[in-house]
Formats: structure tokens, C-alpha cells, sequence
């Protein structure tokens, strides 16, 4: 029974952490990181204070633990890519996957261009430096000539631009998704034709 209570607490607290999280990236989205306290955060949950701070006790914590809770796919991704061959068809993989895991994220991604000041400062900023960098070296081949590494890594970019740069462009969520998508993908397949692999 001890067992149960205690997944039971567990539970009840991850969501409770997980309606901060959501609640603490919208006004951070609206107002922006520096200008949004714990209190209006604890306001807005119609929480007290003191129950915000038994889950976070500063507005870093819970922008840590979002970049921990949503690039977690992306570590178990670069994970994934590590243990494939290094063909086309994996760098696709990594590209579809990737696409989808920043459109689940999308707000928090959001968050990390339009603060990038504010990430750069936090730990976070390292951390991500850091899993680009292991997308980075799955994605290129070093025997490859330049031209087509630059084509590698330029596909994963191309899912950020996607994202940032073309949220005004016509069409819906999804439909500009696919569009970035197949623009990436063009990129890898470009760059292995162009070595002679297929």
C-alpha cells in the first residue's frame, strides 16, 4: 500500500510540475524571462508561493527542467544515430525524427530563439551546444568533400528556420512542417548523390 501511496504522490506531482512548466513558458512567451517573476507564475497557477517553490524555487529550475524534459527525445535520438550505419537512409531517419521532436517542443524552442540572450546565460545554453554538436557529427561524413558536409548540417538548420523564420508563411502548422521537411531532406539526399553513394 506504501508502494502505491507513494506512485500515486508521484504522480500527482509530475503533472502539478508539469501545469508550471506550461504556465511559467506562456508568460515567459508573453512577457519575457526577465520580466516574469515566481509570483505572477504562482498568480496564474492560482497557486501559493510556497507550492511553487516545493516544486521549483527559481524561474532557472523550471526553464532547466523543460530543456531536460524536452530534448531528451534528441539525446535518445543522437543515441539512436550513433549505434546506425552512416548511410542516406539514417541521416533521413534523423532528420524526420528530429523534425517531429522540435514540433512537440515547439513552444519551448520558441522560448530558446526568441531568448537566446537569456539561454546563452543559463546552463542550458551549453547543454544544447552540446547536442547540436552531436547531431552535427551523425549528420556529416569527414570524408566527404565540404560542399556536401556543409549540405548535412545545413539540413538540420533548415528544421530551425522552419520553425522560426517561416511561422508567417501560408499554409498550416503541419503543412509548413512538411514543406521544411522535404526541403531537409533534399539536402542529405543532395549531398550523397553528389558523392556517388546511393
Amino acid at each position: 500500500m506504501g508502494v502505491t501511496m507513494d506512485g500515486t504522490k508521484q504522480q500527482r506531482r509530475g503533472n502539478t510540475r508539469q501545469r508550471i512548466q506550461d504556465v511559467a513558458l506562456d508568460l515567459f512567451a508573453e512577457q519575457g524571462y526577465e520580466k516574469t517573476s515566481l509570483r505572477e507564475i504562482a498568480e496564474r497557477l492560482d497557486v501559493t508561493k510556497a507550492a511553487l517553490y516545493y516544486h521549483f524555487k527559481t524561474k532557472e529550475e523550471i526553464i532547466v527542467s523543460l530543456f531536460e524534459d524536452l530534448t531528451r527525445p534528441i539525446e535518445e535520438l543522437i543515441e539512436w544515430g550513433r549505434s546506425q550505419p552512416h548511410t542516406l537512409q539514417t541521416k533521413q531517419e534523423m532528420v524526420r525524427r528530429y523534425s517531429r521532436i522540435l514540433a512537440d517542443a515547439e513552444p519551448f524552442f520558441r522560448f530558446m530563439h526568441d531568448n537566446q540572450g537569456t539561454v546563452r546565460d543559463l546552463r542550458i545554453g551549453d547543454a544544447f551546444k552540446d547536442r547540436m554538436r552531436g547531431m552535427r557529427d551523425i549528420f556529416i561524413d569527414p570524408e566527404a568533400p565540404l560542399i556536401d558536409q556543409v549540405r548535412c548540417v545545413s539540413a538540420m538548420f533548415t528544421l530551425h528556420a522552419g520553425m522560426f523564420v517561416m511561422q508567417d508563411l501560408e499554409g498550416d502548422f503541419e503543412e509548413r512542417r512538411e514543406a521544411v521537411l522535404e526541403v531537409a531532406l533534399g539536402l542529405v539526399t543532395q549531398a550523397h548523390e553528389h558523392a556517388g553513394e546511393n
